[in-house]
């Protein structure tokens, strides 16, 4: 998904006030209180955005890295989009330029220019940038399925990892090697998904990308990454468990994988059960990092003024990283997308109405009640 605005509005960034660390908790406690309980006046938030630490500079204080899925069209075309990833953040992901479809559009051809431009741009910032993805069921381009087959699918995989990986070695910290692995309802033993990839190399193609993708950069941290884990509900009971069982099975093979992304779409009004911060710590145990890589969340079903479905949000954003956070194991969180447009996220269907504002900070990054809701929780920590 993309997030898009008008590249000739530049709103003022706001100068830091800095506020003793003792007053700025109790500021802090007091408004999530408010927002929790009743809207804010636009003229108040205002007023609040006065004093409004960045993230990326508090996260960082408190070891841990904030970060947002980045459009590099947008990178190159609004000064606004620019100075907030700037400021906010510590860690960029694409959220398309490393996808098949778009780095590699033809057999022989690859097209580094879009990812280019976010690692440029990270380094420019002294940013750390993720990969993201090598396997995934979705956006590959049309000469992968008329030309991979059982024969050569082993080596059209690992030559892409190799390339794509070797062209940004140490310049990326992690990769999501493998996305969306897992789909019970396919009926595949240990729930995996009837993917492309499974289907013309059988399981054996996720042990096949780690390796691929270890040997091409050694140093990055590896990532299984799937959605669906967050809820205490027998579908995401069932995920996590198929998850848990395909990360111990591949620890026990001696496959290189480091870490797990916990994508993170929620729907507004999503509460947070024992079962998902118990599952975060059994990975955690695995000796693995634990990342939250795709936040956001779903307003589509909401109705009200801005302001009561802004309260919404920003309480199940609260619920959510306060759990998570709160199991000392998530090192990571990046949203999917940097600011607010009507679009689909992740937790909706096709069908469904657009999210109007699912991400943590307003158009032209306005400073809305979830950032608040963010920086209290980092502050927490």
């Amino acid at each position: 998904m993309f997030d898009g605005a008008d590249p000739h509005t530049h709103p003022q960034i706001r100068p830091e006030v800095h506020m003793q660390p003792s007053s700025r908790r109790v500021f802090l406690a007091g408004l999530i209180r408010t927002l929790v309980v009743v809207p804010l006046l636009d003229s108040r938030l205002a007023l609040a955005a006065e004093t409004f630490i960045p993230l990326r500079k508090l996260a960082t204080q408190k070891g841990v890295q904030f970060g947002f899925a980045i459009d590099p069209k947008m990178l190159t075309t609004n000064a606004t989009y620019r100075d907030v990833v700037a400021r906010q953040a510590s860690i960029l992901v694409p959220e398309n330029a490393l996808k098949w479809q778009t780095v590699h559009p033809e057999a022989e051809r690859y097209d580094f220019g879009p990812a280019d431009t976010i690692a440029n741009f990270a380094h420019e910032h002294k940013q750390q940038m993720r990969g993201h993805t090598f396997c995934w069921h979705r956006s590959l381009p049309e000469w992968v399925h008329k030309t991979v087959n059982s024969a050569n699918a082993e080596d059209v995989l690992t030559a892409h990892i190799a390339t794509v990986a070797g062209h940004y070695r140490g310049k990326i910290s992690s990769w999501d090697v493998v996305n969306e692995a897992i789909q019970p309802s396919d009926g595949q033993p240990g729930g995996l998904r009837n993917s492309f990839w499974y289907q013309v190399l059988g399981p054996q193609y996720l042990d096949i990308a780690f390796h691929a993708a270890h040997k091409a950069d050694p140093n990055a941290v590896l990532c299984y990454n799937d959605y669906g884990l967050e809820t205490d509900t027998p579908y995401g009971e069932g995920r996590r468990t198929a998850v848990l069982a395909l990360l111990q099975g591949l620890k026990q093979r001696g496959v290189p994988v480091h870490g797990l992304g916990i994508q993170s779409h929620l729907r507004a009004g999503d509460n947070v059960g024992p079962g998902l911060t118990n599952f975060i710590l059994a990975v955690h145990r695995l000796g693995m990092a634990v990342y939250v890589t795709e936040l956001d969340v779903d307003d589509s079903h909401l109705t009200g003024s801005v302001a009561a479905r802004d309260d919404i949000v920003a309480a199940t954003y609260k619920r959510y990283l306060e759990a998570v956070l709160a199991t000392k194991a998530v090192s990571t969180v990046i949203t999917w997308g940097v600011w607010d447009r009507p679009h689909l996220v992740g937790a909706t269907t096709t069908q469904a109405r657009l999210a109007q504002r699912p991400l943590v900070f307003g158009p032209q990054g306005e400073i809305k009640p979830v950032s608040w809701v963010v920086e209290h929780c980092f502050e927490k920590l």
